[in-house]
């Protein structure tokens, strides 16, 4: 049986009192697309940040890989390096040029040369639609831009599984399908990707499996066609009605 690129298994998170993760169990197969989605506060931005330990599990156990992240003796660092991670707010630094914030990690952190680490930048930056923008800073590019730079600085990182949280939430409308098209060439090139969303029709068009999370749990995962198309459960039903009237 081949390894998964994710595999969570009882993960248990609470903040004070209040009890976020709830014992999700959840896997992600290499070169596997899976969306979660769900009601605000639900758990699903919190499950993310556990996969590469941005917040510490209470319980319960995160593989990527089949190498434990909460295993004191895990190499975090390194682990990290093949995970790439995309926020809702872009977090470029403001005072470098968009080809530097592409090239400083890839120097300090993967010990490229400035010369490879310039050419990766560029590749990745026209991956991404930017090859234009690479002398351009974060100031001077709309919101979608940056986010596609975002994108390009984690792909710079030559990652094996991509983290997406809510990537178009902070974005103007028009602005959020620049960034989704960026997204659904990555899926088509293969790439490992658990995105958290509220773009129901990026789920329904490019996951290969969509997660449906409320109150901490897993209520219901599968196709696409299954969970948007005719859920079974009452509550997701009751949530895909609510966003999808409005």
């Amino acid at each position: 049986m081949t390894t998964p690129a994710i595999e969570i298994s009882d993960l248990r998170k609470s903040f004070g009192s209040l009890e976020v993760l709830r014992g999700i169990d959840l896997s992600v197969g290499f070169g596997e697309v899976v969306c979660v989605i769900g009601p605000s506060g639900s758990g699903k931005s919190t499950l993310l940040r556990c996969v590469n330990l941005l917040e510490e599990p209470d319980g319960g156990s995160v593989r990527v890989g089949g190498v434990e992240v909460t295993d004191p003796d895990c190499d975090l660092d390194g682990l990290r390096r093949t995970i790439g991670m995309v926020f809702q707010s872009f977090n470029l630094f403001g005072h470098l040029s968009v080809l530097a914030n592409l090239t400083i990690a890839q120097r300090r952190v993967l010990k490229r040369s400035r010369a490879d680490a310039e050419l990766i930048a560029r590749e990745n930056l026209e991956r991404v639609g930017l090859a234009d923008k690479a002398g351009a800073y974060p100031a001077q590019l709309s919101g979608g831009q940056q986010q596609r730079a975002a994108i390009a600085r984690s792909l710079a990182m030559s990652p094996e599984l991509m983290l997406f949280d809510e990537p178009t939430s902070a974005l103007d409308p028009e602005l959020v399908g620049e960034v989704l098209a960026v997204m659904r060439s990555l899926a088509a090139e293969g790439m490992t990707m658990m995105v958290v969303t509220h773009e129901m029709g990026f789920a329904r068009e490019v996951a290969d499996r969509v997660v449906f999370m409320d109150g901490g749990q897993v209520v219901e995962a599968g196709p696409p066609a299954d969970v948007l198309g005719s859920p079974t459960e009452a509550r997701t039903r009751e949530f895909l009605h609510r966003v999808l009237t409005h």
